[in-house]
């Protein structure tokens, strides 16, 4: 058998980020240290407990909250949830109305169709060619019953940042809760509270360099929610369960790391140079979705125009990457994403979606550059 001398080229970071060595060492000393149970009020405990408080004021302090308005969770799409059902059934009492976009996370799509099943009422609202949602447009969907609006901070496969502060003006003047998905938004750009102007936003660990399977959500000082999770007193009342001591520590050195790291500026240029490296190859061939300039500093999604995506990404053999479309018997099924954009089957179907992280360097683009023209030369 011949091994493979393909570069490994990990450009995929939105899907998910390797733990940071600094934060690798803060959970190897929780995993040495505070043993006990966090909610024992003794020697093996109280380290514990410690060390839980500790990381819930690093994510409090990236996001500019106060510690006691965090609750941990597995991920955000525990936070989505939560944010989603903990506002129905504290308000169901009512008919209960939520405004949400259609280029949403499933992680939103999906409990809002759960909810629609219990009897909520749900706005879908469209966005513009550059997956942008017109704050206009939720202003018009508000109605007596609306009790919720929630938009992601920036979409997770063509980057474009949504304007929050605009829509929390709007929601604030008709007294309605704000929850925004910032998963893909923490650590790359500014995310506090209060700046935006939310109510509620949900955070995930493994998107910032921290592990998988822990998150937390922001719960404004005052906004009532039905806990998800029920049982014990745990996280004041708000998810019962033992604190998970050892990921809860991760994310808090994720925090306290990523506050470092907001802009990218470094990022950001290293993408601007795919973008331009890959217009002097392939021309008007090649095609930019989202915005051009409210978008994530580390996401470059473009299309191939009149190729596949997929048999582009197969023949770049080590390059880590994700496509905008799926196949299907032959058929290719674009994306919610793109469809909501309204980007035509010819260009979304060769959509790519490349994003870059702390470690990405300048070798890297100009070899996936130069890959690329190989691969898509090579497709049929």
């Amino acid at each position: 058998m011949t091994q493979s001398h393909a570069p490994r080229i990990y450009l995929d970071y939105n899907a998910s980020t390797p733990i940071a060595p600094e934060v690798a060492e803060c959970m190897r000393q929780a995993l040495e240290q505070p043993f006990g149970n966090p909610s024992s009020e003794h020697w093996a405990g109280r380290p514990a407990q410690e060390a839980v408080e500790k990381a819930r004021g690093q994510v409090a302090g990236l996001l500019g909250c106060k510690p006691s308005e965090i609750v941990f969770t597995s991920g955000g799409s525990e936070s989505n949830n939560y944010a989603l059902k903990g506002i129905f059934f504290a308000r169901r009492a009512h008919e209960v109305h939520i405004i949400t976009t259609k280029i949403e996370h499933p992680a939103i799509l999906n409990p809002c169709h759960f909810l629609e099943r219990l009897g909520a009422r749900v706005t879908y609202l469209p966005v513009d060619g550059f997956g942008q949602v017109n704050p206009e447009d939720v202003r018009r969907s508000i109605n007596s019953n609306t009790v919720l609006i929630s938009v992601m901070h920036a979409n997770n496969e063509v980057g474009t940042v949504q304007p929050l502060a605009e829509i929390s003006q709007i929601a604030r003047e008709h007294g309605i809760l704000f929850h925004s998905d910032a998963a893909q938004s923490v650590g790359k750009i500014p995310t506090r509270v209060k700046e935006i102007g939310v109510d509620l936003l949900s955070i995930a660990g493994h998107k910032f360099y921290g592990p998988k399977g822990v998150g937390a959500l922001y719960i404004r000082e005052g906004v009532q929610l039905e806990p998800l999770i029920h049982g014990a007193g745990h996280e004041s009342g708000r998810r019962a369960g033992t604190e998970n001591v050892l990921l809860d520590v991760g994310l808090g050195a994720a925090c306290a790391l990523a506050e470092l790291w907001i802009g990218m500026e470094s990022v950001r240029q290293l993408r601007d140079l795919f973008w331009s490296q890959l217009q002097e190859r392939f021309g008007d061939r090649v095609v930019l979705n989202g915005h051009p300039a409210e978008r994530l500093p580390n996401t470059l999604n473009v299309s191939f125009v009149g190729k596949l995506g997929s048999k582009i990404l197969a023949g770049m053999e080590g390059v880590a990457a994700s496509t905008g479309s799926a196949c299907h018997s032959g058929s290719v099924e674009l994306s919610a994403v793109l469809k909501a954009m309204k980007i035509p089957p010819t260009i979304g179907m060769g959509a790519i979606r490349f994003s870059l992280g702390r470690t990405t360097t300048r070798d890297e683009i100009v070899d996936t550059a130069s890959l690329l023209s190989n691969a898509v030369s090579a497709s049929l």
